[in-house]
């Protein structure tokens, strides 16, 4: 009789053949596991921007052309979410409002938005393209390191204010009172009014200061400009006075007063002219600080940036209108020439 016996190798086969299937087993759901995973949406940065006004506005256009530069394109690798406002009050609500919706950063446009937000937050960054004093406003503890969460760019730019009032005093050799225009609700706009009296005091110019903070004072000012008939006026941008540019434009011209801007944009809606930095660029440049930020960069590290493009621009028409020539030894040396 023939006895079956059991091969002892047998059970070694099983365990064999059982380590096979779950070696197979792991690999496929390794594979699952990564196809998953990939399908998974990455997070797009929604960045959040404060901007008194309203669109179209060139200098939000200008900060998404740099974005666009940077390799980002609006709804697809990031989303900017706006907060359109119509008064300066409004900036510390827009502002609680996009902490609530913990964006990746916030890029705010004026110093008093940024005074906003910085009490909103001290942990999203914030960045400001034009910061007109940011030692002197308390945004940044020095130029080099900003230490805080707050870092951009600055127009302030001291050598401009006598630079200025040099320009407008060989456009209107008569130059010897001139009326300033300016928002006195904006700490750094305060830099800018004091660097002007200084300069204006070394050049026998005496200085009319004409501040205000909202349109019924503008009424008041226009008024006093009219009885007092400065030889000149300094007007002062930033989001109020641009905000209401078109009325100080058309206001000044109807006294027929020759007038100087720090900032081109209300120069083709009818402005004399205008000498200071270009803030297109600034707003332009301020892209690249989102991108350093989203890619790991922290504000602190970031070195506020100063202008590095200035530009003249004269309105021939308005000049004509007001019965002033341009000597051409000024017009010579503009960047750009409005006829």
């Amino acid at each position: 009789m023939r006895i079956k016996t059991r091969s002892l190798n047998q059970p070694s086969a099983l365990i064999a053949q059982h380590s096979v299937l779950c070696v197979a087993l792991c690999a496929v759901l390794l594979v699952l596991c990564s196809a998953a995973g990939a399908q998974q949406p990455k997070k797009v940065p929604r960045i959040g921007i404060l901007r008194v006004g309203s669109p179209p506005d060139v200098f939000i256009d200008a900060l998404r052309q740099g974005l666009h530069d940077a390799g980002y394109t609006e709804g697809q690798n990031i989303f900017l979410e706006y907060r359109w406002l119509k008064r300066e009050d409004q900036f510390a609500a827009a502002a609680e409002d996009l902490v609530r919706l913990n964006v990746d950063s916030i890029v705010v446009t004026s110093t008093p938005g940024a005074l906003a937000a910085r009490r909103a937050t001290q942990s999203i960054p914030i960045i400001v393209p034009v910061m007109g004093d940011p030692i002197g406003s308390g945004l940044v503890t020095s130029f080099a390191h900003p230490g805080g969460n707050l870092t951009g760019l600055s127009n302030l730019a001291p050598e401009l204010w006598p630079k200025r009032l040099e320009l407008f005093k060989e456009m209107v050799p008569k130059l010897f009172r001139v009326a300033m225009l300016w928002n006195t609700n904006n700490p750094a706009m305060a830099t800018g009014a004091k660097g002007t009296r200084e300069a204006a005091s070394a050049m026998n110019i005496t200085i009319q200061d004409r501040g205000a903070r909202d349109p019924n004072e503008l009424d008041g000012v226009f008024t006093a400009l009219e009885k007092q008939r400065p030889d000149g006026v300094l007007v002062m941008i930033d989001a109020f006075t641009l905000r209401n540019s078109q009325k100080i434009i058309d206001s000044i011209a109807n006294i027929r007063l020759p007038a100087m801007y720090d900032e081109k944009s209300p120069i083709a809606a009818g402005g004399l002219v205008s000498y200071g930095p270009d803030f297109v660029d600034l707003f332009r440049r301020a892209a690249t600080y989102v991108d350093k930020i989203l890619k790991g960069a922290k504000p602190a590290d970031l070195p506020v940036e100063q202008p590095t493009k200035f530009e003249l621009v004269i309105n021939l028409k308005t000049a004509k209108q007001i019965g002033l020539t341009i000597p051409p030894n000024v017009l010579a040396r503009a960047d750009r020439v409005i006829r």
